[in-house]
């Protein structure tokens, strides 16, 4: 090591992974990043996408300057100017139209820093509008909207306790390429052979063989969307076979004889014709659910983005509960989070649970679940006249042209905007939409806390990563910018000064549950300001926290931060009732809503299949559209193919390597074919997030290799009609080769 090499961590935040860093600096540039050791959460684990921060550090298509749009053009402009042409243009427009006038969205790279995350919902706030949209209900809002249902929150989601168990089923889920989703977990081959190891088995239902299948002791297919006539016959199966057997938790649960009557149609002979699992797998799986336990059943993505999306990922739940795995080592357990978490405050056990039904959509009458509305609808919402039209909107992090299903309809529907502003780091697909651009800043120049993903933890820890290097001079953080604009929201003008705001959110805020003390709480957390007052705040106030001096040795953020690896929390421990949050105080296995919905299934059980459909798929290297402009990530094998299975390119007449046109409706793209037995007949995947092949975006690297957009053949108004979620896949599709030009065909 030279005497100008310094050595700094860091939380890597880009993926639900959170691994540590140990990062390399040499005269304030990066030179090296592998896996921290010393890490207490990863423990030296690391993939392609840690040693990706430093080409988007480099990155030169990197924003960082603010941008106006002229004469149809982006110009570089100072953020004096920009906040002043937000202020002209916005004020009238709310005062004319309304506060519903105006929307906003949020995209998963904002869930990977804390500053966009805590500030955001200031925005919306101040904004007053209605019109609340996220990539939420992209991939996640069933599994929220279930779990507020059983437990009372929409982030009570119970994860797998991967390192005690002996049975691990997942569903739709490819913990290998994503690291976990709606479940954190670094290193999950490295866990998944320590199960194998002790004895245990992994076994994956995909329509693929995935990563992770490829990784089991068992894979089997499921024709895609048919995933809860699958769980419905398991539950049947418990109840049928004498296997419910609901333990220590039996106190706490109510709905169990609902639950029995509403999927007695459910016979694991009627799912096997619907899923193509045969009737003795079924039972057998839930014969070992019930007696090999420790045991967890997992359902991620594939679970969600689908017509039956909240009656899915419910039923998992309730497999779990059903087999004595919820709550219990080894099975399926309640993080319990350091700091954010809404089920660790107040008294435990009771509560309101989540409100429902509280407003709809102006134009589709789509039900608002969490704040949010689909984001399916935002279109309409934009081109329908009348009272509560969206005609201002602001994004944060988000690429919903390319994320949702019929970006081609949304991006026109974002040119016939009055006012657009992105707060991003790049122009692209659908910031290029926008009349001005707030640049982020590098995740290097930002501190970071993951405020979400410790709820979703395989293990309890708190930890916490400073700025490695400075803002640039007169570059705004993004929490900065966020005040600023709601500054402008709430009348008070661009000029308003950025810190007196913050003082004065963060004193009202503790006012209301601090009172008497608030001056006391406050000159506790007064050495901090913007996120990190907020994280200090919360840490203290939380279950392991000092409570403002009154526990000694509790967590502050300045332990927090002197521990370079974080903080072990320890391993997941029972927790009902504390947990939950129902108004019964139950584990509630069968909420109307659920139930009644069931009727929609099983009027669908003996429809037929279709003769070919599509599903997305993830790769380690890519994390949705955001990830594919870095050059560490984007090299080696073209990863945008279809996979088609030999069987079907013989029927479709395509080749591998060649290109085919799938179609659906009136909409088509080209893709290129990669045949692989890994397919299930009847099922073509492409990976989602792609298609960068817009006019006006700066993705230099991205836009050489394009590759094709699957959300491009889908249909934004087909969605699970509880949770508002977009069904992004086994939509039926047809597959044709693409003849080559004439003159490619003679050579």
């Amino acid at each position: 090591m030279t005497g100008t090499e310094t050595i700094a961590h860091r939380i890597c935040p880009l993926c639900e992974a959170c691994c540590g860093l140990e990062i390399t600096l040499a005269d304030g540039a990066v030179t090296r990043i592998r896996g921290h050791d010393s890490d207490v959460f990863s423990h030296g684990y690391i993939c392609p996408k840690g040693v990706a921060l430093k080409d988007l550090h480099e990155d030169p298509d990197r924003l960082r300057t603010p941008l106006i749009k002229r004469d149809g053009r982006f110009v570089e402009t100072t953020y004096e100017e920009a906040f002043a042409e937000i202020e002209r243009r916005l004020v009238p427009l709310l005062e004319t139209h309304g506060r519903d006038a105006a929307a906003t969205y949020i995209g998963n790279p904002a869930a990977h820093k804390m500053g966009l995350l805590l500030y955001t919902p200031v925005l919306a706030r101040a904004l007053g509008t209605r019109n609340i949209y996220s990539a939420s209900t992209l991939d996640q809002m069933p599994k929220q909207l279930s779990s507020g249902l059983m437990f009372g929150h929409w982030l009570s989601i119970p994860v797998p306790d991967i390192e005690r168990t002996r049975l691990m089923v997942i569903l739709g889920g490819n913990p290998m390429a994503s690291n976990g989703s709606l479940w954190t977990v670094p290193d999950f081959r490295g866990k998944a052979q320590d199960l194998k190891a002790r004895g245990g088995r992994l076994v994956v239902i995909d329509p693929r063989r995935t990563e992770t299948a490829a990784l089991a002791d068992e894979h089997h297919f499921i024709r895609p969307g048919s995933d809860i006539f699958l769980l419905a016959a398991l539950v049947h199966t418990l109840f049928a076979e004498g296997l419910a057997r609901l333990g220590r938790l039996a106190e706490h649960v109510a709905g169990v004889e609902e639950l029995r009557a509403a999927v007695a149609p459910f016979t694991p002979e009627r799912a096997a014709a619907h899923t193509a699992i045969p009737a003795d797998v079924i039972r057998g799986l839930a014969r070992a659910l019930a007696t090999e336990g420790p045991a967890v059943l997992y359902g991620r993505i594939g679970t969600c983005t689908q017509t039956f999306g909240t009656l899915a990922s419910w039923l998992v739940d309730v497999v779990n509960v059903l087999t004595g795995n919820l709550d219990a080592p080894g099975g399926a357990m309640f993080p319990k989070a350091a700091a954010f978490a809404a089920n660790t405050v107040g008294a435990g056990g009771k509560g309101r649970g989540v409100p429902l039904g509280r407003r709809r959509s102006r134009v589709s009458n789509a039900p608002e679940v969490y704040g949010e509305l689909p984001i399916g609808c935002l279109a309409e919402e934009i081109e329908t006249p009348g009272e509560g039209q969206v005609r201002a909107l602001f994004t944060v992090a988000g690429n919903p042209i390319l994320s949702s299903p019929n970006g081609d309809r949304l991006a026109r529907a974002l040119d016939s905007l009055d006012l657009m502003v992105s707060v991003d780091i790049y122009l692209n697909e659908t910031t290029r939409h926008a009349d001005v651009i707030l640049p982020g800043v590098s995740p290097f120049q930002d501190s970071h806390y993951d405020v979400a993903f410790p709820q979703l933890s395989y293990r309890n820890h708190a930890r916490y990563s400073p700025a490695l290097l400075p803002r640039p001079d007169g570059v705004m953080a993004e929490w900065q910018v966020l005040l600023k604009l709601a500054a402008i929201a709430q009348g008070k003008g661009a000029g308003a000064e950025v810190d007196a705001l913050d003082d004065a959110m963060v004193a009202d805020e503790v006012g209301r549950w601090a009172g008497e003390h608030t001056g006391a709480v406050l000159a506790a957390v007064s050495r901090w300001t913007g996120p990190e007052r907020l994280l200090d705040l919360a840490l203290r106030a939380g279950p392991y926290g000092d409570g403002f001096g009154r526990k000694p040795g509790g967590l502050t953020l300045a332990a927090v931060k002197d521990s370079a690896g974080g903080i072990d929390l320890g391993a997941l421990q029972p927790r009902v009732p504390e947990v939950l949050r129902t108004p019964s105080g139950r584990i509630e296995l069968a909420p109307g809503i659920l139930v009644a919905d069931l009727a929609r299934a099983q009027a669908q059980l003996d429809a037929a299949a279709p003769d070919l459909v599509i599903i997305g798929r993830r790769d380690v290297r890519s994390n949705n559209s955001w990830m594919h402009n870095l050059p560490v990530l984007a090299k080696g094998p073209f990863r945008c193919t279809a996979l088609v299975h030999p069987d079907d390119a013989r029927r479709h007449g395509v080749v591998h390597g060649g290109r085919a046109r799938l179609s659906r409706a009136d909409k088509a793209i080209e893709v290129q074919v990669a045949v692989s037995a890994e397919m299930m007949p009847g099922v073509v995947s492409l990976p989602h997030g792609w298609g960068h092949d817009a006019e006006g975006v700066r993705l230099g690297l991205a836009s050489q290799r394009p590759g094709a957009n699957l959300n491009t053949l889908l249909d934004e108004n087909l969605r699970d009609p509880l949770s508002g979620n977009a069904v992004l896949s086994g939509v039926a599709v047809t597959l044709a080769p693409v003849p080559l030009p004439a003159i490619q065909a003679a050579e």
